[in-house]
């Protein structure tokens, strides 16, 4: 068994109990409201009508048993079983598919290139699998050991149902004993890439263990100590559905319903190219989340995650001290059409960090790793892979809207070759607004 040193125990707080109690009551609120709705909806359906769906699929008849029940009928109808992976699942393009246990939980992940290169982490959002990276990994992986994972509770990892297996604390010391397996300690580091929910607990991770972390790169996701503060009401995972999370089985009841129909609306940049590719991993996503038990641990990070913020390191007044930021180089990528967060919690999140550098990528929305692979990999591959090649200063560029707006806090960007480095070491100072 590997042994851990260089971590750290004093960063990760709960919120107050007050706030606790206001989760909790509004998850109530909610709930009720969602049960109303969907009572409402199911009354007036044609009795004539039919679930149907795309892929190799049956009825399971334990979910028509469960669907029988009370609560199982205010919901809705429930999705369809899919019994047969979509061949992108097990695409050798992406690597080799292996598996190892971690304190008696089992993490499914792919792993591609060098085996004694450099190791990149990549930590997938929800709702999701490790198949979300599928534009970064061959590229990626010829720079790097590209380590894409199933997070516990999803794709063919260990799916445990209990609330508690998904703790801040437990959820970070399986993720760094499986990445001192692969063989990264306080010498040997790794680069961290996370998107939404993965780049949320990607965060707790570079602050717990930063000695193990080269770079961390957050997709769609901003700081914890400001994420939840700064979610857009008008988003479709919106507080609300946060609140609504907080209820046993109602949501994974919820997310079946209509043959799963929250994976058409997360993943509705595939199903409008009407591509056949895009289409396949539709039905990947489809096919990994169409069992109840495949929702729980899923949404069991939003049970935990939500309670959760970074203390600073040091019992002082301000957060914008030096000592009190994160050492780690971090780069920030945000899609400008993304209504899932605000762009300001990713201005705020310089606040927390030394080293930063924030990157809006344009006509792209919450997944722009998705909408705008090459650009992204471009983006990630300059930013990530060491150079030796002397650099260039980049012409200035006019820049207008938000981007514009944004001058003085994203960083300045270099050239070398046909690819954009990313690059800033400076102390990120309060942000102040003048009032006279």
């Amino acid at each position: 068994m590997a042994v851990l040193d260089g971590g750290r125990d004093n960063v990760v707080v709960s919120i107050s109990v007050s706030e606790s109690l206001k989760m909790f009551s509004l998850s109530v609120v909610w709930g009720s409201w969602i049960m109303v709705k969907n009572a409402v909806a199911l009354a007036v359906r044609p009795l004539w009508s039919n679930d149907t769906g795309h892929g190799n699929h049956k009825r399971s008849a334990a979910n028509d048993d469960a669907v029988a029940t009370a609560a199982g009928k205010a919901i809705g109808r429930r999705a369809l079983i899919r019994d047969r992976p979509p061949p992108c699942l097990f695409d050798a393009v992406y690597g080799a598919h292996l598996y190892v246990k971690v304190k008696g939980v089992k993490l499914h992940y792919v792993e591609c290139g060098d085996p004694k290169g450099e190791i990149v982490l990549l930590l997938h959002g929800f709702p999701s699998c490790w198949i979300s990276w599928h534009h970064q990994i061959p590229t990626l992986s010829e720079h790097f050991r590209v380590i894409a994972v199933d997070l516990k509770g999803f794709g063919d990892s260990d799916k445990p149902s209990a609330r508690k297996s998904y703790r801040v604390e437990i959820l970070i010391e399986e993720l760094v004993m499986f990445l001192s397996m692969l063989g990264v300690d306080g010498h040997n580091k790794c680069h961290v890439i996370g998107h939404d929910l993965g780049a949320l607990l990607g965060w707790y991770l570079v602050n717990l263990w930063p000695n193990y972390v080269s770079k961390f790169v957050a997709i769609s996701c901003p700081h914890p100590n400001v994420h939840w503060e700064y979610l857009p009401p008008s988003s479709f995972f919106n507080k609300n559905w946060i609140y609504f999370s907080q209820l046993p089985y109602l949501p994974e009841m919820d997310a079946l319903q209509s043959d799963l129909k929250i994976i058409n609306q997360c993943y509705q940049h595939l199903s409008k190219t009407k591509q056949s590719d895009d289409l396949s991993y539709i039905d990947a996503y489809k096919y990994t989340f169409s069992r109840t038990e495949d929702w729980t641990g899923a949404i069991n990070y939003f049970r935990n995650l939500p309670f959760y913020r970074i203390e600073p390191r040091n019992s002082n007044d301000s957060l914008n001290k030096e000592e009190d930021m994160l050492q780690v180089p971090c780069l920030l990528i945000t899609g400008s059409n993304d209504v899932s967060v605000k762009m300001e919690s990713f201005i705020k999140s310089t606040e927390f960090l030394k080293t930063s550098t924030v990157r809006i990528i344009d006509n792209a929305s919450h997944f722009p790793h998705q909408e705008q692979p090459k650009l992204v990999n471009d983006l990630l591959t300059s930013y990530l892979v060491r150079v030796k090649n002397v650099q260039k200063e980049l012409q200035p560029q006019n820049s207008g809207g938000i981007v514009g707006r944004m001058k003085g806090i994203v960083t300045s960007t270099v050239q070398y070759g046909n690819t954009l480095k990313d690059s800033m070491q400076r102390n990120i100072l309060p942000i102040t607004t003048n009032t006279s």
